[in-house]
């Protein structure tokens, strides 16, 4: 029996929390600095954490190494097997021929890039965050802007930003009922304020795209379309949080945006798409001759005339179907329980009954095996019913999913070995020391609460998982501190929202999306400042809540 401590090494929990961050500093260090590989830096982090967790944290040799087992099972399944199956779907329109048909069909709406990156990573992102999560947005999306003519690397850049805002509310809001679950509150207060804490990045999410895409005059020239997207998208998602479906606020918030995208694209388009459509091109250019841009599309896109409804509805059924599948499978009552009842759950083997929390309760182990109920299993269907649809061939159909998973070898790797680092941190009490610490600096965890929220994103990836790691202790550091408790539970959603960006299993998606495996310590030291710059404004915006200066901003609650 082992349980955890929040100040193993010299009884200190400042030293401890300092030793629990060197699996931490590895990733950062070998990803960011040395540029390793991502399932190098993955490995090597793992085995630092092993290292730490045995020597500093006293955890038995046995129970450190089926932590690190049941973390790579993890990443294998569900979530390499999600990215898996989004891929495979996107790879079946592509072979198809379909893809091209869909890439003038946003052309329809408008041929500016900036524009069309607003439309799918944002817009359509958000709606497959809604549904889907794990990654699935950031696959579909980053491979669907490469192949309408941007590089590589600004199509992983521009996805890893555009699922900030949504990412609280994504998988029908399972990040606020977890929150809410371990922290007994009501889902829909802590719902609210977290969409009250999301309200402003949502509204300059798109004119951050845009700045990204093509700089301050590019922001200038598309503002008249992409601000109203934006704030259309954060009220939606503010009055929809507080209702009895804010577990679609995300549904609503991206139909918003993309309704508020459609009205004013009939009217004005913004000026200057044939310069920004050559600077793009001369970028994929100069990057195919740097080799960073292997996987690029080569085929021509149709003119948006030769379009009829028949092809243009072919064009986004497999879309349309990824839409009616996944929420079928989460907003249809007995269809869901139907499906819940395939899933089968069970203790890990050498783990259950092994480990304690520092207050005495149990650690939980537990795997689930949920072939169908899972978003994998329905990519994979849809996938399949888009082969069928298009009629692709038996044969093609496997080889297309075999190549998929030869191509993404490395990435599953690396996702394996992120979340075994993060078990593996989880289970022998390192990141609990981490949040003792930062939790015990007084009234300034007003401003510092969403780093936590932040830091447990990039280790786990999830937004689910940090909430599920440190929201409890949110409460009881806010209750020590005189801080509002709700602010704060709610604040480490936030604060995970721009921590998925760094995320080295993100990284990895994206990467993979936009077929740059290996290249992850490129995109980490290129998105790392976005993401530390919309850190510091969450956690103002969080603090000034916390401490009484937006009052007006959260609804009257019993939790302070």
């Amino acid at each position: 029996m082992f349980q955890q401590a929040l100040d193993p090494v010299a009884g200190s929990p400042t030293v401890s929390a300092l030793v629990a961050c060197l699996p931490l500093l590895t990733m950062f260090i070998t990803l960011g600095v040395l540029r390793w590989k991502a399932h190098y830096a993955g490995l090597t982090s793992v085995a630092v954490a092993i290292l730490v967790a045995i020597i500093g944290f006293k955890m038995p040799v046995t129970l450190a190494l089926h932590s690190t087992l049941n973390g790579a099972a993890f990443g294998l399944y569900p979530i390499a097997w999600i990215v898996v199956t989004a891929i495979f779907m996107y790879m079946i329109t592509v072979k198809s021929g379909r893809f091209n048909d869909l890439r003038a069909t946003f052309n329809l709406l408008s041929d500016d890039l900036r524009i069309q990156a607003i439309l799918i990573a944002f817009c359509f992102g958000g709606l497959l965050e809604a549904l889907a999560g794990y990654g699935a947005p950031i696959a579909i999306t980053g491979a669907m802007l490469m192949a309408l003519g941007f590089s590589p690397v600004r199509a992983a850049l521009a996805v890893l930003l555009a699922n900030t805002a949504p990412v609280a509310f994504g998988a029908v809001a399972i990040p606020i009922d977890t929150a809410a679950q371990v922290t007994q509150m009501d889902p829909r207060l802590v719902s609210s304020v977290a969409a009250s804490q999301t309200f402003l990045l949502a509204i300059f999410v798109p004119l951050l795209l845009v700045l990204m895409v093509d700089g301050f005059k590019g922001v200038r020239q598309t503002f008249p379309v992409a601000l109203p997207i934006g704030i259309a998208f954060a009220f939606a998602s503010y009055f929809t949080a507080q209702s009895a479906v804010y577990q679609l606020t995300n549904v609503f918030a991206s139909l918003a945006g993309l309704l508020t995208a459609i009205i004013i694209l009939r009217f004005w388009q913004p000026p200057e798409a044939d310069r920004v459509k050559e600077q793009l091109a001369a970028e994929l250019e100069r990057a195919r001759e740097s080799g960073l841009a292997a996987a690029v599309q080569e085929d021509e896109t149709p003119d948006a005339s030769e379009l009829t409804p028949a092809r243009i509805w072919m064009a986004v059924v497999p879309y349309i179907l990824v839409i009616f599948i996944f929420g079928a499978a989460k907003l249809v009552g007995p269809l869901k329980a139907a499906i819940d009842s395939t899933t089968i759950s069970f203790d890990w083997p050498g783990l259950a009954g092994q480990i304690l929390r520092p207050d005495g309760s149990p650690y939980p182990v537990t795997f689930k095996l949920d072939l169908i109920a899972n978003p994998g299993g329905q990519l994979l269907l849809t996938g399949i019913l888009v082969a069928i649809i298009y009629r692709m061939s038996v044969a093609d159909t496997v080889k297309t999913f075999t190549e998929t998973l030869y191509n993404m070898r490395f990435a599953i790797l690396t996702m394996a070995s992120v979340l075994a680092l993060a078990f593996v941190m989880n289970a022998s009490g390192q990141t609990l020391s981490i949040g003792n610490w930062i939790a015990g600096v007084g009234a300034a965890f007003a401003f510092l609460g969403p780093v936590l929220g932040w830091l447990g994103v990039f280790v786990t990836g999830s937004d689910t998982s940090s909430n599920a790691l440190f929201c409890a202790l949110q409460k009881e550091a806010a209750m020590q501190a005189g801080l509002d408790q709700l602010v704060m539970v709610a604040g480490n959603t936030a604060g995970g929202v721009v921590g998925k960006m760094i995320s080295p299993q993100n990284l990895a998606i994206a990467t993979t999306a936009v077929g740059l495996s290996g290249q992850e310590s490129l995109l980490l030291r290129k998105v790392v400042w976005w993401s530390i710059g919309l850190l510091l404004f969450t956690c103002i915006v969080i603090g000034l809540q916390a401490t009484g200066f937006l009052d007006f901003s959260i609804p009257a609650h019993p939790y302070v």
